[in-house]
């Protein structure tokens, strides 16, 4: 009998594990077009709302959400480049988009407060309950998801977004980049003018900050640009709400202050192109060209009229200076149809990239090969 049963059930088997296979082949939408060498997969599909990543000291891969309420770790049992199995480990919170590990606990930032999971990866299915790190952020929703990352200081860097399109708010917090200890004392303004940052990175030469600002909306289609800036030092003022860009006076707050007084961007981005996470490229995988450059997902344009964005970009950089600014890869958005919207971006070990995308719900993994 058990020849027969075994017989029985392989093309069960073969027929279940096919048609996995096309699902999560679905959710890549056809026609993403990369350099030559490269390739495109599925990591993980159902990951509802995949925004931020953070890569824990197992291997697990962290996901936030912003609109999903939910965190998600995504684990790779097998090694084989593509996930076993999503687990949600934390359900019910508020926009909590930001996730960075460190010391085996995973760090979860919602609109107010940061709070902490000891010991994650050993409890993936029966998550302890957190502890609150910090619950002193401003509780504006406009702006106020959060990405959050450690720096190699050691501080845990937490933005706080604009509470509008444009407005010189009285509260100093917020249109800032702000830091803390781990445990959540000594919290600071690094940096001030940057109206809503949704990525940062550190350069991995000079640890300089480097960050992502999406303009301002309502002055065109055309104006002003995303910016992607660099924050040498702290105490810096990157011009909102006053200037945009490298030489855009506000109409309303630009004849307060002269532009001399803030630091201009390193690079002019598309405009409206909502740039979001950023990752300089620290692996050994891609060809040596792409090492130590800058990686941007595109989330793309929601009120220009003619769509942009929706893609992978690259800045390159000489002698540590932004210098050009192309497309890497693209076809999220094909004959004015968005099919997806790439959020953030994580290297891994092996040097691969991972790339989210929120509307798809899924989880990519960029590779090459000669």
């Amino acid at each position: 009998m058990r020849p027969f049963r075994f017989r029985w059930l392989l093309p069960q088997l073969l027929f279940l594990a096919t048609a996995a296979s096309c699902s999560a082949a679905r959710l890549l939408p056809a026609g993403i077009t990369l350099p030559p060498g490269f390739s495109i997969a599925v990591y993980a599909g159902k990951v509802p709302g995949a925004r931020s990543m953070a890569l824990g000291a197992g291997g697990t891969l962290f996901v936030g959400t912003r609109d999903a309420g939910k965190v998600y770790a995504v684990v790779d049992r097998n090694g084989d480049h593509v996930a076993d199995e999503v687990i949600t480990i934390a359900s019910g919170l508020q926009m909590p988009n930001g996730v960075a590990f460190r010391n085996g606990s995973l760090y979860v930032a919602e609109v107010s407060r940061v709070l902490r999971y000891d010991n994650i990866e050993a409890r993936l299915k029966n998550p302890p309950r957190p502890v609150t790190v910090n619950a002193s952020f401003p509780d504006k929703t406009h702006h106020g998801w959060k990405f959050i990352r450690f720096g190699p200081d050691g501080k845990l860097y937490v933005p706080v977004g604009a509470p509008c399109n444009v407005c010189e708010e009285k509260d100093p917090r917020f249109a800032t980049i702000m830091r803390m200890d781990p445990d959540g004392s000594h919290l600071e303004i690094f940096a001030r003018g940057v109206r809503n940052t949704v990525g940062f990175d550190w350069h991995p030469r000079t640890g300089e900050l480097w960050f992502t600002d999406n303009g301002r909306d309502w002055m065109g289609d055309d104006l002003p640009p995303d910016e992607l800036n660099r924050a040498p030092r702290a105490g810096l003022h990157f011009g909102f709400p006053f200037w945009h860009g490298r030489d855009i006076p506000d109409p309303t707050y630009g004849k307060k202050r002269p532009r001399s007084d803030f630091v201009p961007p390193e690079m002019e981005l598309g405009p409206h192109v909502a740039a979001l996470g950023m990752r300089f490229y620290t692996g050994t995988m891609f060809p040596g060209g792409y090492r130590n450059q800058i990686f941007i997902a595109e989330h793309g344009s929601w009120n220009r009229s003619v769509r942009i964005g929706y893609r992978i970009t690259l800045v390159r950089l000489k002698g540590d200076r932004a210098v050009s600014y192309e497309t890497f890869a693209e076809g999220w958005l094909r004959d004015g149809t968005v099919r997806g919207r790439p959020v953030d971006l994580q290297v891994m070990p092996d040097g691969s990239m991972l790339v989210s995308d929120d509307k798809a719900g899924a989880i990519y993994r960029i590779s090459y090969r000669k």
